[in-house]
């Protein structure tokens, strides 16, 4: 059964994934107190300019507060999203395990948090492949059709809603793929800077 985290990897950079320690598991904690704010945010909707100064966010504190309000308006699933009841799941499927940052539970749906930026539009790949790897697992988990995923920006106040589709799916079989076919450092990607040291 593969981690989760290690498929996001073996999308980024296989080598990466090959060479990493197996101790090499410690999160670090700017990651951890950017990730608590997908847990504030109806508290940081309404904080002021010097509380929000004081949170991890990568925008001015008015910019912030704007692009989290057009967040809320635009999801259906916002109150889900600002108080979930499903906290920190660990899920085991039939090919992967893994943490989802939060479970959504009618339709079933996993969050993934993500301390990083996000793409102008959608979500990164390697991000893409760790929200169908925990759909996938709550699938197996609750026997019931998962078919969106979301992932979370929340230094930047930006939600995404993914759909589940064949292309997603490809990325997430190719992963599964090079995973199990490693047998020795993979070759270096060439024009890409992503699998530097």
């Amino acid at each position: 059964m593969h981690a989760v985290s290690d498929l996001s990897t073996a999308t980024y950079c296989p080598r990466q994934l090959y060479y990493r320690r197996d101790d090499d598991h410690e999160v670090p904690p700017s990651v951890t107190k950017r990730r608590e704010l997908a847990f504030e945010y109806e508290r940081l909707l309404g904080a002021d300019d010097a509380t929000l100064a004081t949170r991890p966010i990568e925008l001015p504190p008015a910019e912030y507060r704007e692009t989290l309000g057009r967040t809320r308006e635009r999801l259906d699933r916002w109150e889900e999203l600002a108080d979930p009841v499903g906290r920190e799941v660990l899920l085991s499927g039939r090919e992967c395990r893994g943490i989802a940052s939060k479970v959504l539970e009618e339709p079933l749906a996993p969050s993934f948090v993500s301390p990083g930026s996000p793409p102008e539009h959608g979500v990164w790949e390697p991000q893409s492949v760790r929200a169908v790897a925990l759909a996938k697992a709550l699938a197996w988990e609750r026997q019931r059709a998962v078919e969106t995923a979301f992932v979370e920006y929340p230094a930047y106040g930006v939600i995404r809603r993914i759909g589940l589709t064949t292309r997603r799916k490809a990325a997430y079989r190719e992963a599964i793929r090079a995973i199990e076919t490693m047998d020795g450092p993979p070759p270096r990607l060439k024009g890409s800077a992503k699998c530097d040291p």
